[in-house]
């Protein structure tokens, strides 16, 4: 798939991706805005996002993001959905439904295509690396590249989650290319903390529990505690990789309270266990090392149901 063959005769866009976007949501949606903005000035092009993490502002064009969802566009020509099935695109779900041609690109295994044209490819590291493939890279530059690279090193930990493939590594030698300090951005996006978010991590940490002979580590943290630090969902970020890097842990599972006794569930692996098959079978998904889903029910109970999943793929 390229994406300016599809561009013909088109004179509105619309761009989305999933609610409560990541790295590569947010990378993968703005670089293709500036990319379509940058060759085809003259379409009328949207993003329809939710609020946008702090440390992923600095991408460029991320001010004018419709947070709000509201368009004087009756049908768009051509709406664009990004690292994830028009199902997890929120209020933007109706865009999606009225538009005369879908695209949809993403990486996740559980997504079956929910476009008239679909690029689904669960071997890639990130929705930004199907982003790379379909436009034209001879028009690169400096911003898309840094867009891209964002959302890149977001899904892969760095480079390194079991999705990082020789092709993804190749992607990201080009688009570095391009100049920019791509050590500052990966200490920005995924190792810089506030104080309050280090005060938030400390305490996951000191109140997570071990099970399974210390081969799965859970921790919780209550809507209560979330209020008292005046802490959003973004400043819960890394707090499960972290508890994935204990000695002798295979798995780590990490839940925060979205509202009472609703939960948000993210999953880690280092490869003994299969996330992504559990995140799955609660409505979620994701990949085989990092996966997530929203459980109903008390702390215990949730942690009680994930729980019995992972113990049967380490144990049974």
């Amino acid at each position: 798939m390229k994406i300016d063959q599809l561009m013909e005769g088109v004179k509105t866009v619309g761009i989305s991706g999933h609610i409560r976007p990541d790295g590569d949501c947010v990378g993968s949606c703005m670089g293709m805005y500036q990319y379509l903005s940058k060759c085809y000035p003259d379409a009328k092009i949207d993003v329809f996002l939710e609020s946008i993490p702090a440390e992923l502002t600095f991408i460029k064009d991320v001010e004018k993001v419709n947070h709000e969802f509201i368009t004087d566009v009756d049908s768009y020509d051509l709406f664009i959905v990004l690292d994830c099935g028009k199902d997890r695109t929120g209020k933007a779900e109706a865009f999606v439904d009225s538009a005369k041609k879908v695209v949809n690109i993403d990486h996740h295994i559980s997504n079956q295509g929910t476009g008239h044209e679909n690029y689904i490819v669960p071997t890639a590291s990130s929705a930004c690396e199907l982003v790379y493939d379909v436009i034209d890279n001879s028009k690169l530059d400096i911003d898309i590249a840094k867009t891209l690279y964002t959302g890149m090193v977001t899904d892969t930990g760095v480079f390194k989650y079991n999705n990082t493939s020789p092709k993804t590594m190749q992607v990201a030698a080009d688009l570095i290319s391009y100049g920019f300090d791509f050590g500052s951005l990966i200490d920005h996006v995924f190792y810089e903390k506030t104080y309050m978010q280090n005060q938030i991590l400390g305490r996951a940490l000191l109140e997570s529990i071990m099970l399974m002979n210390g081969r799965c580590i859970v921790s919780v943290v209550s809507k209560q505690t979330m209020e008292f630090y005046g802490a959003v969902s973004s400043d819960l970020d890394g707090i499960v990789n972290q508890m994935l890097l204990t000695i002798g842990v295979d798995c780590s599972v990490f839940m925060y309270e979205i509202e009472p006794l609703v939960y948000k569930v993210s999953l880690r692996s280092n490869g003994a266990v299969d996330v992504s098959k559990i995140a799955q079978l609660f409505g979620g998904g994701g990949h085989q090392r990092a996966a997530g889903c929203t459980v109903n029910g008390t702390q215990h109970d949730v942690i009680n149901n994930i729980t019995k999943y992972i113990h049967q793929q380490l144990f049974e």
